[in-house]
């Protein structure tokens, strides 16, 4: 069993220290969500209870010393299902387990003896070097899978507790990690794959990216929180990081005193109970960032709900609190000092914001995005991609939020055989929009949540549209997820597609899905509308997508976007 130890108390640099009745009245809830702030330690689920008994951070030293040695059947419940979460490692799900057992059976009746393993790529910032070695673990260690992550990761796939310490020791000696890749810890810190290279930047985001990943991650300030926080950090003109639907987003802005810095937003999710973040109004200088970062991530840390899951998102305080008294505690409780008022950022310069294509840097040379097929890719093609960059005398690779990739840095007279390169790989430079701007989250191959296939699926409709509609141009996005989490961002994509079971024509229970239309982010960002009773099944949704994007096409207004033409439509034209 694991050791126990004390629960980090809140402390001076973050958390108030009283439990007066004028704390408990900032929380704006009753007794009993288990806030430390005002002194309700006790835990009050399962979750709550393995975090005080051991901190996720402390079951890497048991997975070197014993799991790896005595394999996957000596691995504590706790540590199997709770704190590997920790180092970046999930159970996958069982093969032949269809989509119908998935809220049946137990979780031990779910669990391979297989682990996804996240590599943590803060920035989306790959190397050659690293690229390569994320390559080479796939196919030593992952049976050459691969998938790029919306979140600008990458997973891998059928990995063994007794080949993690290998692999950490592979991706480690060349500054990769997957410490708090996932668990109820700042995760991943996404941000504008063209940070300082983009002509046309406000501001270059990289120095508080790295402040805070030094700082914070792998630290036990920051590592039990009430779940998972999600930090967004860009100064592109284009908003690139979703930064509406991160728990923390600084976006960049020009103050008109004091010049380039950034605006901050709290408060954003998707999941069951989808939430826009909203700003606090502030403007922050680039050295301020990682400080007030902390602070955010201090207030959830203590002010947060643990005593549902379901609510312990920092969204949830954001909605009972509001922006105002949210940036009041922050500056009183956790700063010190008063913010600078700040204006809210332009609208998106771009409507494509992926950066794919073939695009100048600010120093003459050149960056290339290109398009995998929903974030699917293997080892193999990895270490491909790698040495082609190196080819082309680039060392610097980047994901995006979109599921693609960009490779930095290519000289002008490089550019076409690149291209050309990537290519023949199948991987496109000016790819169709259906290619361009498909998602897909993990679905019932590995995911344990899940109750539909979702990868093989969206590159299937991908080929189908593209044979189908081979002029269509508009940039509409069609996100396809396995389950309601939304890990694959289906409220706020045009078509949104949460997979579930349905009726077919001849009332037999087959995969489909229940169809969000009409999201977006950027311009006019919201969560669209569902039409009541619309569902698809999988075997009809290349014909359903044809005939809604056909529709579309017929009856957009001059440059309407799918977004709009959607709110404004029939019930009829959306079926």
């Amino acid at each position: 069993m694991a050791a126990t130890s004390e629960l980090p108390q809140p402390s001076a640099g973050g958390a108030p220290a009283s439990t007066t009745a004028a704390a408990r009245r900032k929380t704006g809830r009753h007794r009993g969500e288990g806030q430390w702030a005002v002194g309700h330690f006790t835990p009050l689920n399962g979750n709550e209870q393995f975090k005080k008994d051991d901190d996720g951070l402390n079951v890497r030293t048991r997975i070197e010393t014993i799991y790896s040695k005595s394999g996957f059947d000596s691995i504590d419940p706790s540590d199997l299902r709770g704190r590997m979460r920790w180092w970046g490692l999930y159970t996958q799900r069982k093969p032949g387990i269809d989509g119908g057992k998935t809220a049946i059976l137990a979780p031990e009746e779910l669990d391979d003896k297989y682990f996804m393993l996240r590599v943590r790529v803060d920035g989306g910032r790959l190397s050659v070097a690293q690229l390569r070695a994320i390559g080479e673990v796939s196919q030593s260690y992952a049976r050459g899978t691969a998938d790029i992550t919306d979140r600008q990761n990458i997973q891998l796939h059928w990995v063994r507790i007794e080949d993690v310490p290998a692999i950490w020791e592979k991706l480690e000696a060349v500054g990769l990690s997957t410490t708090e890749a996932c668990g109820d810890c700042p995760r991943v810190i996404i941000g504008s794959p063209v940070a300082g290279i983009a002509a046309d930047e406000i501001i270059d985001g990289t120095p508080a990216v790295d402040e805070i990943h030094d700082r914070y991650i792998g630290s036990k300030e920051f590592s039990n929180l009430p779940r998972k926080f999600k930090t967004a950090i860009s100064g592109s003109p284009v908003q690139d990081v979703v930064h509406e639907i991160n728990d923390i987003a600084f976006v960049g802005v020009r103050h008109p005193e004091h010049g380039p810095g950034f605006d901050v937003w709290v408060g954003g999710g998707l999941s069951t109970n989808p939430r826009l973040a909203e700003r606090l109004g502030t403007w922050v200088p680039l050295d301020e960032v990682a400080d007030v970062w902390a602070g955010v991530v201090g207030i959830f840390r203590d002010y947060g709900y643990r005593r549902l899951r379901t609510r312990a998102r920092l969204k949830f305080l954001m909605a009972d609190w509001g922006p105002a008294k949210f940036r009041q505690v922050l500056e009183d409780e956790y700063l010190g000092r008063k913010l600078l008022d700040g204006p809210a950022p332009e609208e998106p310069s771009s409507r494509w914001r992926d950066h794919v294509g073939v695009h100048e840097q600010r120093d003459g040379r050149f960056y290339v995005g290109f398009a995998p097929r929903v974030g699917r890719v293997d080892g193999a093609t990895l270490t491909k991609i790698a040495e082609l960059a190196a080819a082309h005398g680039s060392d610097r690779l980047r994901t995006t939020v979109e599921q693609k990739m960009i490779i930095l840095d290519v000289p002008a007279d490089r550019v076409e055989s690149l291209v050309a390169g990537l290519e023949a790989l199948d991987f496109q430079v000016r790819p169709s929009p259906f290619r361009r701007s498909t998602m897909a989250c993990t679905g019932i191959e590995f995911c344990k949540l899940a109750i539909v296939e979702t990868k093989a699926r969206g590159a299937s409709l991908i080929d189908e549209l593209e044979r189908r509609m081979p002029d269509f141009e508009e940039p509409v996005s069609i996100n396809i997820n396995g389950c309601p989490n939304a890990c694959a961002r289906i409220q706020t994509a045009d078509i949104g597609l949460k997979g579930q079971l349905v009726l077919d024509a001849e009332g037999r229970q087959v995969e489909g899905y229940q169809v969000h239309l009409g999201g977006a982010l950027g311009l006019q960002a919201g969560f669209g509308r569902k039409v009541r009773g619309l569902k698809v099944t999988a075997a009809e949704l290349p014909d359903y997508v044809e005939r809604v994007l056909t529709r579309f096409d017929a009856q957009r207004r001059d440059d309407e976007r799918f977004a709009v033409w959607a709110a404004r439509a029939t019930e009829a034209d959306l079926s």
